[in-house]
């Protein structure tokens, strides 16, 4: 969740006691696991009485037999009237994404299909489905990312858009995109924690074996996101610090753990995360602090001791960079007001 959180939660809703509808659009040369992530991580968030929070169903332009980029086809029953019945609609990459491009502009019966789209449906894109939305003009004047290696066409095709190749997903404003294939778990579990919390989306992590947030400004590509064998890890000065957010962590600290010096631990750390050890702390100590505001009717100020924070003042400071909302606010969105 990033600026617009009460736009974004506000506008994702059904009416009450309706899962919020998911429609996946795809198209000939569809790649199945980008179709399988979107219905296998939503299918499975689940409201605290076990109830479906979301209801995904597939369709394209034409019904009937749609080719994939394996050996198999997918029998797809619903047309693109489906579309304007959708609270969220996915767009996954085609194998016919891939390779030169020269047509930024969408085939006729796709433009059809777009048209029928209601104004505040949330769109979102799986690697190279970004270049629909942004033949659609979805994409216009918003920070948008795709798979590394098609991010110059991207940006060739599309000027008007804000092109980031160096992260997992964006969320500018309800429309999303996200990098490579794997990076669509993120982009999905960013939804579901933005429409129903911290502990829906993490239930669904553990339920699929996935890490439950890697954040979407995180690396599409690290040089060296696994030390070879002779070579020393962050991870344990990691989990160590996970245990103790509630602490004053230093760099010197963290380094001591993984038995390195700061300069080196900062450098491997960055090689294996992706971030700088005091941006990836911020981050867990704001995922720390949006749990207990979820979860529990903790004080503000008790809420920011726990999660590292020190004082409600700071802990205000660090919400609103990341989400743009106050504690008391984010906590009134998951818990109706309880606090």
């Amino acid at each position: 969740m990033c600026k617009d959180l009460a736009m974004g939660f506000a506008g994702t809703g059904t009416d009450e006691g309706q899962p919020h509808r998911v429609a996946v659009l795809v198209r000939p040369g569809l790649l199945p696991m980008e179709l399988g992530i979107v219905h296998q991580l939503f299918r499975q968030a689940r409201s605290a009485a076990g109830e479906p929070l979301y209801e995904v169903l597939t369709c394209t332009v034409e019904p009937g037999e749609v080719r994939t980029s394996a050996d198999v086809t997918v029998n797809v029953v619903h047309g693109p009237d489906l579309l304007a019945e959708a609270d969220t609609v996915v767009v996954p990459a085609s194998d016919e994404d891939y390779g030169p491009r020269s047509e930024p502009r969408l085939p006729p019966a796709l433009a059809e299909a777009f048209a029928r789209v209601r104004p505040g449906t949330r769109l979102a894109s799986v690697c190279t489905g970004s270049f629909v939305l942004a033949a659609a003009g979805f994409l216009d004047g918003r920070r948008a990312t795709t798979h590394w290696r098609s991010a110059g066409d991207l940006r060739r095709l599309h000027p008007s858009v804000d092109v980031d190749p160096d992260v997992l997903y964006t969320d500018d404003r309800n429309v999303l995109t996200s990098a490579g294939v794997a990076s669509g778990i993120d982009l999905c579990l960013h939804m579901i924690r933005s429409d129903h919390g911290v502990s829906v989306a993490n239930e669904v992590a553990r339920s699929t074996v996935v890490p439950p947030h890697r954040e979407g400004g995180q690396a599409q590509f690290i040089p060296c996101p696994v030390p070879a064998p002779e070579q020393s890890s962050t991870g344990r000065a990691r989990s160590w610090a996970l245990e103790h957010l509630g602490d004053r962590l230093t760099l010197a600290a963290l380094a001591e753990r993984a038995s390195m010096s700061t300069r080196s631990f900062s450098r491997r750390f960055c090689e294996e995360v992706g971030l700088t050890p005091v941006q990836w702390l911020t981050q867990r100590r704001v995922d720390r602090a949006r749990q207990l505001l979820e979860e529990t009717d903790l004080p503000v100020d008790r809420v920011a001791a726990d999660a590292g924070f020190g004082t409600a003042a700071s802990l205000r400071i660090r919400l609103h960079e990341a989400l743009g909302v106050s504690p008391s606010a984010y906590r009134t969105t998951f818990r109706g007001g309880r606090h």
